[in-house]
Protein backbone atom coordinates (compact mmCIF):
# COMPACT_ATOMS: atom_id res chain seq x y z
CA UNK A 1 0.00 0.00 0.00
CA UNK A 2 0.90 4.00 -0.45
CA UNK A 3 3.20 5.55 2.39
CA UNK A 4 3.33 8.90 0.83
CA UNK A 5 1.22 11.59 0.49
CA UNK A 6 1.91 15.55 0.49
CA UNK A 7 0.38 16.86 3.26
CA UNK A 8 2.30 13.85 5.72
CA UNK A 9 4.05 13.58 7.83
CA UNK A 10 3.83 17.30 9.56
CA UNK A 11 0.79 19.76 8.05
CA UNK A 12 2.50 22.75 9.31
CA UNK A 13 5.49 21.78 6.13
CA UNK A 14 3.04 21.19 3.54
CA UNK A 15 0.80 24.57 4.61
CA UNK A 16 3.55 26.74 4.60
CA UNK A 17 4.84 25.18 0.96
CA UNK A 18 0.95 26.25 -0.47
CA UNK A 19 0.37 29.44 1.26
CA UNK A 20 3.41 31.13 0.85
CA UNK A 21 2.07 30.76 -3.17
CA UNK A 22 5.35 28.93 -4.06
CA UNK A 23 4.04 28.38 -7.25
CA UNK A 24 0.88 29.94 -8.98
CA UNK A 25 -0.91 26.66 -8.95
CA UNK A 26 -1.18 24.59 -5.96
CA UNK A 27 -1.41 21.28 -7.43
CA UNK A 28 2.41 21.73 -8.31
CA UNK A 29 3.37 21.00 -5.45
CA UNK A 30 1.33 17.87 -4.77
CA UNK A 31 2.47 16.94 -8.07
CA UNK A 32 6.26 16.84 -7.40
CA UNK A 33 8.57 13.96 -6.63
CA UNK A 34 9.95 13.65 -2.82
CA UNK A 35 13.47 12.89 -3.84
CA UNK A 36 15.19 12.60 -0.43
CA UNK A 37 12.36 11.24 2.83
CA UNK A 38 9.83 13.18 4.58
CA UNK A 39 12.13 13.08 7.58
CA UNK A 40 14.71 15.16 6.08
CA UNK A 41 11.97 17.44 4.82
CA UNK A 42 10.91 18.32 8.15
CA UNK A 43 14.14 18.49 9.80
CA UNK A 44 15.56 21.05 7.62
CA UNK A 45 11.89 22.74 7.84
CA UNK A 46 12.13 23.11 11.41
CA UNK A 47 15.63 24.54 11.40
CA UNK A 48 14.75 27.01 8.17
CA UNK A 49 14.00 30.24 10.56
CA UNK A 50 12.37 31.98 7.33
CA UNK A 51 8.87 31.33 5.99
CA UNK A 52 9.18 33.83 2.95
CA UNK A 53 8.96 32.87 -0.37
CA UNK A 54 12.28 32.56 -0.98
CA UNK A 55 13.58 30.72 1.51
CA UNK A 56 11.52 27.93 1.08
CA UNK A 57 12.06 27.81 -2.53
CA UNK A 58 15.69 26.65 -1.90
CA UNK A 59 14.43 24.26 0.64
CA UNK A 60 12.08 22.86 -1.95
CA UNK A 61 15.01 22.43 -4.19
CA UNK A 62 16.42 20.50 -1.99
CA UNK A 63 14.09 18.12 -1.38
CA UNK A 64 11.62 18.01 -4.76
CA UNK A 65 11.32 17.77 -8.15
CA UNK A 66 8.98 19.12 -10.17
CA UNK A 67 6.78 17.26 -12.36
CA UNK A 68 7.00 16.81 -15.91
CA UNK A 69 3.88 17.61 -18.57
CA UNK A 70 4.54 14.59 -20.37
CA UNK A 71 3.14 16.06 -23.40
CA UNK A 72 4.83 19.45 -23.83
CA UNK A 73 7.07 18.80 -27.18
CA UNK A 74 7.02 20.68 -30.21
CA UNK A 75 4.95 18.42 -32.68
CA UNK A 76 5.53 18.79 -36.38
CA UNK A 77 2.92 20.97 -38.18
CA UNK A 78 0.17 18.88 -39.62
CA UNK A 79 -2.30 19.18 -42.48
CA UNK A 80 -5.38 18.72 -40.21
CA UNK A 81 -6.80 17.96 -37.01
CA UNK A 82 -7.40 14.57 -37.13
CA UNK A 83 -3.47 14.31 -37.94
CA UNK A 84 -2.77 16.46 -34.88
CA UNK A 85 -4.66 13.87 -32.58
CA UNK A 86 -3.06 10.98 -34.11
CA UNK A 87 0.19 12.22 -33.17
CA UNK A 88 -0.69 13.21 -29.84
CA UNK A 89 -2.23 9.72 -28.21
CA UNK A 90 0.91 8.42 -27.75
CA UNK A 91 2.71 11.26 -26.38
CA UNK A 92 -0.53 11.27 -23.33
CA UNK A 93 0.48 7.92 -22.79
CA UNK A 94 1.37 7.30 -19.80
CA UNK A 95 3.29 3.99 -17.80
CA UNK A 96 4.10 3.91 -14.00
CA UNK A 97 3.52 -0.02 -12.96
CA UNK A 98 6.58 0.50 -10.27
CA UNK A 99 5.25 2.60 -6.62
CA UNK A 100 7.75 5.22 -6.42
CA UNK A 101 8.42 6.21 -2.38
CA UNK A 102 8.38 9.91 -2.98
CA UNK A 103 5.89 10.20 -5.40
CA UNK A 104 1.99 10.89 -4.89
CA UNK A 105 1.04 9.28 -8.17
CA UNK A 106 -0.16 5.99 -7.65
CA UNK A 107 0.75 3.22 -10.33
CA UNK A 108 -1.19 0.90 -11.89
CA UNK A 109 -0.17 -2.11 -13.53
CA UNK A 110 -0.35 -1.22 -17.65
CA UNK A 111 -0.33 2.33 -19.49
CA UNK A 112 -2.88 4.75 -19.59
CA UNK A 113 -3.74 7.90 -21.24
CA UNK A 114 -3.65 11.25 -19.31
CA UNK A 115 -5.44 14.30 -20.00
CA UNK A 116 -2.43 16.33 -20.32
CA UNK A 117 -1.76 20.41 -19.44
CA UNK A 118 -1.24 20.42 -15.40
CA UNK A 119 -3.38 16.79 -15.31
CA UNK A 120 -0.12 14.78 -14.99
CA UNK A 121 -1.84 11.49 -14.10
CA UNK A 122 -5.49 9.61 -15.05
CA UNK A 123 -8.83 10.44 -14.53
CA UNK A 124 -11.33 8.87 -13.80
CA UNK A 125 -14.56 9.78 -15.84
CA UNK A 126 -12.05 11.33 -18.42
CA UNK A 127 -10.90 8.38 -19.25
CA UNK A 128 -14.28 6.90 -20.65
CA UNK A 129 -14.90 9.81 -23.34
CA UNK A 130 -11.00 9.51 -23.94
CA UNK A 131 -11.40 5.47 -24.71
CA UNK A 132 -14.35 6.68 -27.42
CA UNK A 133 -11.47 8.05 -29.55
CA UNK A 134 -8.72 5.76 -28.70
CA UNK A 135 -11.18 2.52 -29.54
CA UNK A 136 -12.17 4.57 -33.35
CA UNK A 137 -8.12 4.41 -33.33
CA UNK A 138 -7.42 0.71 -33.26
CA UNK A 139 -6.29 1.04 -29.68
CA UNK A 140 -8.29 -1.81 -28.08
CA UNK A 141 -5.24 -3.31 -26.20
CA UNK A 142 -4.88 0.41 -24.65
CA UNK A 143 -8.35 0.55 -23.84
CA UNK A 144 -8.26 -3.18 -22.25
CA UNK A 145 -5.33 -2.29 -20.03
CA UNK A 146 -7.14 0.83 -18.94
CA UNK A 147 -10.09 -0.81 -18.16
CA UNK A 148 -7.90 -3.24 -15.99
CA UNK A 149 -6.15 -0.60 -14.18
CA UNK A 150 -9.40 0.60 -12.66
CA UNK A 151 -10.60 -3.19 -11.88
CA UNK A 152 -7.38 -2.97 -10.22
CA UNK A 153 -7.86 0.39 -8.35
CA UNK A 154 -11.26 -1.01 -7.03
CA UNK A 155 -9.60 -4.51 -5.66
CA UNK A 156 -6.93 -2.62 -4.14
CA UNK A 157 -8.21 0.86 -2.50
CA UNK A 158 -12.36 -0.46 -2.82
CA UNK A 159 -13.03 2.65 -5.42
CA UNK A 160 -11.87 4.69 -8.48
CA UNK A 161 -9.96 7.93 -6.84
CA UNK A 162 -10.62 10.88 -8.75
CA UNK A 163 -7.47 10.30 -10.32
CA UNK A 164 -4.72 8.01 -9.50
CA UNK A 165 -3.14 10.11 -6.84
CA UNK A 166 -2.46 9.76 -3.14
CA UNK A 167 -4.28 12.68 -2.41
CA UNK A 168 -7.29 11.87 -4.50
CA UNK A 169 -7.87 8.97 -2.31
CA UNK A 170 -10.95 10.46 -0.35
CA UNK A 171 -13.31 10.76 -3.22
CA UNK A 172 -14.06 9.36 -6.83
CA UNK A 173 -15.81 10.69 -9.87
CA UNK A 174 -18.83 9.83 -11.97
CA UNK A 175 -19.31 6.42 -12.06
CA UNK A 176 -19.03 5.53 -15.47
CA UNK A 177 -17.07 2.27 -15.06
CA UNK A 178 -20.08 0.16 -16.11
CA UNK A 179 -20.07 2.13 -19.70
CA UNK A 180 -16.25 1.40 -19.66
CA UNK A 181 -16.81 -2.37 -19.79
CA UNK A 182 -19.92 -2.02 -22.18
CA UNK A 183 -17.87 -0.04 -24.59
CA UNK A 184 -15.49 -2.69 -24.30
CA UNK A 185 -17.91 -5.43 -24.59
CA UNK A 186 -18.66 -4.18 -28.05
CA UNK A 187 -15.16 -4.68 -29.50
CA UNK A 188 -14.36 -7.89 -27.23
CA UNK A 189 -17.55 -9.36 -26.57
CA UNK A 190 -19.89 -10.26 -23.87
CA UNK A 191 -18.15 -13.49 -22.89
CA UNK A 192 -14.54 -11.50 -22.21
CA UNK A 193 -16.49 -8.53 -20.07
CA UNK A 194 -18.05 -11.19 -17.54
CA UNK A 195 -14.74 -11.29 -15.65
CA UNK A 196 -15.37 -7.47 -15.15
CA UNK A 197 -18.36 -8.46 -12.78
CA UNK A 198 -16.66 -8.61 -9.27
CA UNK A 199 -15.03 -4.92 -9.82
CA UNK A 200 -18.52 -3.47 -11.12
CA UNK A 201 -19.90 -5.09 -7.63
CA UNK A 202 -16.97 -3.33 -5.94
CA UNK A 203 -18.34 0.15 -7.64
CA UNK A 204 -21.47 -0.32 -6.87
CA UNK A 205 -20.80 -1.50 -3.02
CA UNK A 206 -18.23 1.80 -2.40
CA UNK A 207 -21.59 4.42 -3.76
CA UNK A 208 -23.92 2.60 -1.76
CA UNK A 209 -22.15 2.10 1.09
CA UNK A 210 -24.48 2.47 4.29
CA UNK A 211 -27.60 2.39 2.41
CA UNK A 212 -29.06 -0.69 4.13
CA UNK A 213 -28.42 0.87 7.56
CA UNK A 214 -30.20 4.10 6.74
CA UNK A 215 -33.59 5.22 8.80
CA UNK A 216 -36.15 7.81 6.81
CA UNK A 217 -34.82 11.27 6.43
CA UNK A 218 -31.02 10.06 6.51
CA UNK A 219 -27.67 10.40 4.70
CA UNK A 220 -24.33 8.54 5.02
CA UNK A 221 -21.88 9.08 2.35
CA UNK A 222 -23.03 8.88 -0.66
CA UNK A 223 -26.47 7.73 -0.24
CA UNK A 224 -29.75 9.69 1.06
CA UNK A 225 -32.83 7.68 1.92
CA UNK A 226 -36.09 10.13 1.81
CA UNK A 227 -39.27 10.83 3.80
CA UNK A 228 -41.06 8.50 0.95
CA UNK A 229 -38.62 5.50 1.90
CA UNK A 230 -36.37 5.88 -1.91
CA UNK A 231 -32.88 6.03 -1.47
CA UNK A 232 -30.83 8.16 -4.08
CA UNK A 233 -27.69 9.09 -4.03
CA UNK A 234 -24.89 12.41 -3.92
CA UNK A 235 -21.63 13.29 -4.48
CA UNK A 236 -19.41 13.24 -1.09
CA UNK A 237 -15.64 13.39 -0.05
CA UNK A 238 -14.52 11.45 3.32
CA UNK A 239 -12.31 14.13 4.12
CA UNK A 240 -13.17 17.94 5.02
CA UNK A 241 -10.23 19.52 5.28
CA UNK A 242 -9.02 21.82 1.73
CA UNK A 243 -8.19 20.13 -1.27
CA UNK A 244 -4.31 19.25 -1.54
CA UNK A 245 -4.19 20.35 -5.20
CA UNK A 246 -6.42 23.19 -4.05
CA UNK A 247 -5.36 24.08 -1.09
CA UNK A 248 -4.61 27.97 -1.19
CA UNK A 249 -7.87 28.52 -2.97
CA UNK A 250 -9.96 26.41 -0.70
CA UNK A 251 -8.23 28.28 2.43
CA UNK A 252 -8.97 31.93 1.24
CA UNK A 253 -12.11 30.73 0.55
CA UNK A 254 -13.34 29.50 3.72
CA UNK A 255 -11.39 32.16 5.63
CA UNK A 256 -12.54 33.63 8.53
CA UNK A 257 -15.87 31.51 8.71
CA UNK A 258 -16.51 29.71 11.56
CA UNK A 259 -14.35 25.71 11.87
CA UNK A 260 -17.60 24.27 11.46
CA UNK A 261 -18.81 25.96 8.64
CA UNK A 262 -15.70 25.56 7.15
CA UNK A 263 -15.32 21.78 7.20
CA UNK A 264 -18.96 22.11 5.63
CA UNK A 265 -17.43 24.15 2.77
CA UNK A 266 -14.17 22.06 2.19
CA UNK A 267 -16.87 19.09 2.07
CA UNK A 268 -18.64 20.38 -0.36
CA UNK A 269 -15.80 22.00 -2.39
CA UNK A 270 -15.11 18.18 -2.16
CA UNK A 271 -17.96 16.60 -3.55
CA UNK A 272 -18.25 19.34 -6.27
CA UNK A 273 -14.77 17.44 -7.67
CA UNK A 274 -15.63 14.27 -7.09
CA UNK A 275 -19.24 15.38 -9.40
CA UNK A 276 -16.65 16.50 -12.41
CA UNK A 277 -18.36 19.61 -12.58
CA UNK A 278 -15.83 21.87 -10.68
CA UNK A 279 -17.37 24.34 -10.57
CA UNK A 280 -21.01 25.19 -11.46
CA UNK A 281 -23.85 27.21 -10.32
CA UNK A 282 -25.56 24.52 -10.45
CA UNK A 283 -24.52 23.45 -6.71
CA UNK A 284 -24.96 26.93 -5.28
CA UNK A 285 -27.42 27.81 -3.04
CA UNK A 286 -27.44 31.56 -4.80
CA UNK A 287 -26.55 30.12 -8.55
CA UNK A 288 -23.97 32.97 -8.75
CA UNK A 289 -21.51 32.26 -5.42
CA UNK A 290 -18.85 29.24 -4.83
CA UNK A 291 -19.12 30.08 -1.33
CA UNK A 292 -22.96 28.74 -1.64
CA UNK A 293 -22.33 25.57 -2.75
CA UNK A 294 -24.07 22.84 -1.39
CA UNK A 295 -22.66 20.00 -3.00
CA UNK A 296 -23.95 17.50 -0.28
CA UNK A 297 -27.56 18.56 -0.01
CA UNK A 298 -28.46 17.70 -4.08
CA UNK A 299 -29.45 14.02 -5.78
CA UNK A 300 -27.89 15.35 -9.30
CA UNK A 301 -29.93 13.56 -11.99
CA UNK A 302 -26.84 12.53 -13.69
CA UNK A 303 -25.58 10.35 -10.97
CA UNK A 304 -28.21 8.23 -10.37
CA UNK A 305 -28.66 7.85 -14.17
CA UNK A 306 -25.13 6.49 -14.24
CA UNK A 307 -25.85 4.50 -10.88
CA UNK A 308 -29.03 2.98 -12.63
CA UNK A 309 -26.93 2.02 -15.67
CA UNK A 310 -24.55 0.13 -13.67
CA UNK A 311 -27.57 -1.59 -11.16
CA UNK A 312 -28.93 -2.69 -14.78
CA UNK A 313 -25.23 -4.00 -16.01
CA UNK A 314 -24.38 -6.30 -12.74
CA UNK A 315 -28.00 -7.68 -13.17
CA UNK A 316 -27.07 -8.24 -16.86
CA UNK A 317 -24.09 -10.09 -15.96
CA UNK A 318 -25.29 -12.20 -13.42
CA UNK A 319 -28.08 -13.16 -15.72
CA UNK A 320 -25.26 -14.49 -18.15
CA UNK A 321 -23.85 -15.79 -15.64
CA UNK A 322 -27.01 -18.01 -14.52
CA UNK A 323 -27.38 -15.97 -11.43
CA UNK A 324 -30.96 -15.76 -11.71
CA UNK A 325 -31.50 -14.32 -7.88
CA UNK A 326 -28.64 -11.90 -7.75
CA UNK A 327 -30.10 -10.62 -11.35
CA UNK A 328 -33.39 -10.35 -10.38
CA UNK A 329 -32.19 -8.51 -7.12
CA UNK A 330 -30.41 -5.92 -9.23
CA UNK A 331 -33.15 -5.41 -11.85
CA UNK A 332 -35.06 -4.50 -8.99
CA UNK A 333 -33.25 -1.86 -7.93
CA UNK A 334 -32.57 -0.49 -11.03
CA UNK A 335 -36.35 -0.68 -11.65
CA UNK A 336 -36.71 1.21 -8.38
CA UNK A 337 -34.45 3.92 -9.14
CA UNK A 338 -35.77 4.79 -12.47
CA UNK A 339 -38.91 5.54 -11.28
CA UNK A 340 -37.52 7.50 -8.48
CA UNK A 341 -35.30 9.31 -11.32
CA UNK A 342 -39.23 9.87 -13.00
CA UNK A 343 -41.07 10.72 -9.64
CA UNK A 344 -38.01 13.55 -8.36
CA UNK A 345 -36.04 14.79 -11.32
CA UNK A 346 -38.77 15.33 -14.20
CA UNK A 347 -40.19 18.85 -14.37
CA UNK A 348 -43.19 18.69 -16.19
CA UNK A 349 -43.88 22.04 -16.31
CA UNK A 350 -40.06 22.90 -17.55
CA UNK A 351 -40.44 20.02 -19.61
CA UNK A 352 -36.58 19.10 -18.82
CA UNK A 353 -34.90 16.44 -16.41
CA UNK A 354 -33.61 18.65 -13.00
CA UNK A 355 -31.51 18.03 -9.57
CA UNK A 356 -33.29 17.10 -6.29
CA UNK A 357 -32.72 19.08 -3.37
CA UNK A 358 -33.07 16.51 -0.58
CA UNK A 359 -32.65 18.57 2.45
CA UNK A 360 -35.58 20.70 1.13
CA UNK A 361 -37.55 18.07 -0.76
CA UNK A 362 -38.01 20.01 -3.68
CA UNK A 363 -36.81 20.00 -7.75
CA UNK A 364 -33.95 22.56 -8.10
CA UNK A 365 -34.76 24.63 -11.48
CA UNK A 366 -31.32 24.91 -12.86
CA UNK A 367 -31.59 23.66 -15.89
CA UNK A 368 -28.09 22.02 -16.93
CA UNK A 369 -26.99 19.33 -19.75
CA UNK A 370 -26.91 16.65 -17.01
CA UNK A 371 -31.03 16.69 -17.78
CA UNK A 372 -29.62 15.07 -21.26
CA UNK A 373 -28.34 12.03 -19.32
CA UNK A 374 -32.02 9.93 -19.29
CA UNK A 375 -31.91 10.45 -22.76
CA UNK A 376 -28.35 9.05 -22.99
CA UNK A 377 -29.57 5.54 -20.90
CA UNK A 378 -33.24 5.84 -22.40
CA UNK A 379 -34.63 6.41 -19.41
CA UNK A 380 -36.98 9.36 -21.00
CA UNK A 381 -40.21 8.28 -22.24
CA UNK A 382 -40.88 9.47 -25.82
CA UNK A 383 -43.30 12.48 -24.84
CA UNK A 384 -40.73 13.59 -22.10
CA UNK A 385 -37.50 13.27 -24.70
CA UNK A 386 -39.68 15.46 -26.94
CA UNK A 387 -40.24 18.30 -24.60
CA UNK A 388 -35.97 17.67 -23.44
CA UNK A 389 -35.04 18.04 -27.35
CA UNK A 390 -37.32 21.37 -27.94
CA UNK A 391 -35.60 22.62 -24.60
CA UNK A 392 -32.20 21.62 -25.94
CA UNK A 393 -32.95 23.31 -29.13
CA UNK A 394 -34.17 26.38 -27.70
CA UNK A 395 -32.47 27.29 -24.94
CA UNK A 396 -28.76 25.10 -24.86
CA UNK A 397 -27.80 24.51 -28.73
CA UNK A 398 -24.90 27.84 -29.26
CA UNK A 399 -22.89 28.38 -32.72
CA UNK A 400 -20.26 26.01 -31.28
CA UNK A 401 -22.16 23.63 -29.81
CA UNK A 402 -24.18 22.35 -26.91
CA UNK A 403 -23.52 25.28 -23.58
CA UNK A 404 -23.18 23.28 -20.29
CA UNK A 405 -25.69 25.33 -18.44
CA UNK A 406 -28.24 28.29 -19.10
CA UNK A 407 -26.13 30.62 -16.05
CA UNK A 408 -23.01 33.09 -16.65
CA UNK A 409 -21.52 32.59 -13.30
CA UNK A 410 -17.86 32.85 -13.80
CA UNK A 411 -17.46 29.12 -13.04
CA UNK A 412 -15.82 26.84 -15.71
CA UNK A 413 -19.52 24.90 -15.67
CA UNK A 414 -21.55 27.23 -16.88
CA UNK A 415 -22.08 29.22 -20.01
CA UNK A 416 -20.68 30.04 -22.16
CA UNK A 417 -18.60 27.12 -22.09
CA UNK A 418 -18.67 23.56 -23.36
CA UNK A 419 -17.61 20.23 -22.53
CA UNK A 420 -16.87 17.17 -24.68
CA UNK A 421 -18.29 14.79 -22.63
CA UNK A 422 -21.66 16.47 -22.42
CA UNK A 423 -21.63 17.28 -26.42
CA UNK A 424 -21.16 12.96 -26.34
CA UNK A 425 -24.04 12.71 -23.95
CA UNK A 426 -26.31 14.65 -25.76
CA UNK A 427 -25.55 13.58 -29.51
CA UNK A 428 -26.05 10.08 -28.51
CA UNK A 429 -29.21 11.17 -26.09
CA UNK A 430 -31.22 12.57 -28.79
CA UNK A 431 -30.08 10.07 -31.29
CA UNK A 432 -31.38 7.34 -29.08
CA UNK A 433 -34.71 8.96 -29.36
CA UNK A 434 -34.68 9.77 -33.53
CA UNK A 435 -33.59 13.03 -33.10
CA UNK A 436 -31.21 12.70 -35.17
CA UNK A 437 -31.08 15.66 -37.14
CA UNK A 438 -30.62 18.17 -34.21
CA UNK A 439 -28.13 15.57 -33.10
CA UNK A 440 -25.75 15.62 -36.09
CA UNK A 441 -26.40 20.03 -36.18
CA UNK A 442 -24.86 19.80 -32.16
CA UNK A 443 -21.89 17.90 -33.10
CA UNK A 444 -21.30 19.13 -36.20
CA UNK A 445 -20.73 22.76 -34.54
CA UNK A 446 -18.92 21.25 -31.95
CA UNK A 447 -16.21 19.67 -34.36
CA UNK A 448 -16.12 23.01 -36.46
CA UNK A 449 -15.53 24.52 -33.31
CA UNK A 450 -12.52 22.21 -32.34
CA UNK A 451 -11.35 22.75 -35.86
CA UNK A 452 -11.39 26.17 -35.99
CA UNK A 453 -9.91 26.67 -32.20
CA UNK A 454 -6.76 23.95 -33.14
CA UNK A 455 -6.21 26.19 -36.76
CA UNK A 456 -5.46 28.95 -34.69
CA UNK A 457 -3.95 28.12 -31.50
CA UNK A 458 -2.72 24.55 -32.65
CA UNK A 459 -4.30 22.58 -29.88
CA UNK A 460 -6.77 20.43 -28.45
CA UNK A 461 -8.37 22.39 -25.96
CA UNK A 462 -10.00 21.34 -22.50
CA UNK A 463 -13.13 23.14 -22.79
CA UNK A 464 -14.52 25.88 -25.46
CA UNK A 465 -16.30 28.55 -25.19
CA UNK A 466 -19.51 27.49 -27.88
CA UNK A 467 -21.39 31.09 -27.63
CA UNK A 468 -18.50 32.78 -28.76
CA UNK A 469 -16.23 31.01 -31.18
CA UNK A 470 -13.38 33.78 -31.15
CA UNK A 471 -12.89 33.82 -27.59
CA UNK A 472 -11.57 30.60 -25.85
CA UNK A 473 -12.95 29.24 -23.14
CA UNK A 474 -12.49 30.83 -19.24
CA UNK A 475 -13.67 30.62 -15.90
CA UNK A 476 -12.65 28.44 -13.35
CA UNK A 477 -9.27 27.82 -10.90
CA UNK A 478 -6.63 27.43 -13.65
CA UNK A 479 -5.53 28.39 -16.98
CA UNK A 480 -7.57 27.05 -20.29
CA UNK A 481 -5.71 23.26 -20.92
CA UNK A 482 -4.58 21.51 -23.94
CA UNK A 483 -3.93 18.26 -25.16
CA UNK A 484 -6.89 16.90 -24.09
CA UNK A 485 -7.56 13.58 -23.90
CA UNK A 486 -11.71 13.70 -24.07
CA UNK A 487 -11.60 16.31 -26.17
CA UNK A 488 -9.72 14.00 -28.53
CA UNK A 489 -11.55 11.09 -27.97
CA UNK A 490 -15.16 12.49 -28.26
CA UNK A 491 -14.48 14.56 -31.39
CA UNK A 492 -12.55 11.56 -33.09
CA UNK A 493 -15.74 9.45 -32.48
CA UNK A 494 -18.06 11.95 -33.77
CA UNK A 495 -16.36 12.29 -36.72
CA UNK A 496 -16.50 7.94 -37.01
CA UNK A 497 -19.77 8.66 -36.10
CA UNK A 498 -20.26 10.29 -39.98
CA UNK A 499 -21.21 13.50 -38.28
CA UNK A 500 -19.43 15.51 -41.25
CA UNK A 501 -17.03 14.45 -43.85
CA UNK A 502 -13.80 11.93 -41.76
CA UNK A 503 -10.35 13.31 -42.87
CA UNK A 504 -7.34 10.70 -43.25
CA UNK A 505 -5.61 10.46 -39.98
CA UNK A 506 -1.58 9.64 -39.73
CA UNK A 507 -1.52 6.10 -38.12
CA UNK A 508 0.88 6.33 -35.72
CA UNK A 509 2.24 3.57 -33.65
CA UNK A 510 1.51 3.28 -30.11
Amino acid sequence: MLSYTPDTPLYEVFEAFQNVGLFEDSKTFVDAELVTNQDAVVQDFLATKGRDKQTLSALFKRHYELPEAKHEVALKPTDSMEEHIAMLWPLLVHQDSVQQQGSSLIAVPKPYVIPGGRFREGYYWDSYFTMLGLLEAGKLELVTGMVDNFAYLLKTYGLIPNGNRTYYLSRSQPPVFAMMVKALEEKKGREFCLKYLPALQREYAFWMDGAAELQPKGQYRRVVKLSTGQVLNRYWDDEDSPRPESFREDEALAKGLPEEQQKEMYRNLRAGAESGWDFSARWFRDQQSLSEIHTTEILPVDLNCMLYFLEHTIAEYHNELDQYEEAKLMATKAQTRKMAIQELMWSRKHGFFVDYDWKQEKKRYIFTLAGAWPLYFNLASDAQALKVTHKLSADFLKSGGWVTTLINSTQQWDSPNGWAPLQWVVFKGLENYNQKLLAKKGAQRWVELNRKVWKNTGKMMEKYNVVDADLLAGGGEYPAQDGFGWTNGVVVAMLADGVMEKKKATVVAE
